[in-house]
């Protein structure tokens, strides 16, 4: 098979598409950094973003269909509901961080206010980085694809 066919392949299983299907768009990554930050319900968020009532309304429904947020009744008034994180969407922590990070260095040129910090050390967060199994840290010089059917017969024979 030829590296471009090689390719083709990996983009095609590749979760990265699915991924953005999902929350690859601006105003989902603002409503989860807000789900992050303590924002409960369709008022804080449509305060705090600055958000039309339509679009959060669609973006929030689609966050709850696929799992990332989950709507429950507000206990301390029944005609409210309360937004929240579910396992799904507090997975997604170090895919805003790293945008995050990203961002202040390429877009911006300076660090974001207010700092995350260690909530034990009182210290900013280090760089989030890509790690191999054994914790050393990678480039894209030490990866490569490779098929999960190749990978599983490799670790099998060894």
């Amino acid at each position: 098979m030829s590296r471009a066919e090689q390719l083709r392949e990996v983009f095609e299983e590749c979760g990265i598409g699915a991924a953005l299907e999902v929350v690859g768009e601006r105003w989902s990554f603002l409503i989860l950094r807000g789900a992050f930050n303590g924002l409960r319900h369709f008022e804080e968020f449509q305060t705090n973003l600055g958000i039309a009532r339509n679009i959060l309304s669609n973006r929030l429904g689609r966050l709850v269909e696929h799992g990332i947020l989950r709507r429950d009744p507000d206990p301390a008034d029944r005609r409210k509901v309360t937004y929240r994180l579910t396992e799904k969407g507090r997975d997604l922590l170090p895919v805003l961080l790293s945008l995050r990070q990203w961002g202040e260095r390429w877009i911006s040129g300076q660090p974001s206010n207010p700092v995350l910090v260690d909530r034990y050390t009182r210290k900013p967060i280090a760089p989030m980085m890509v790690q191999s199994a054994d914790g050393r840290e990678l480039s894209l010089r030490d990866m490569e694809w490779v098929d999960r059917d190749d990978l599983d017969r490799e670790t099998h024979a060894a």
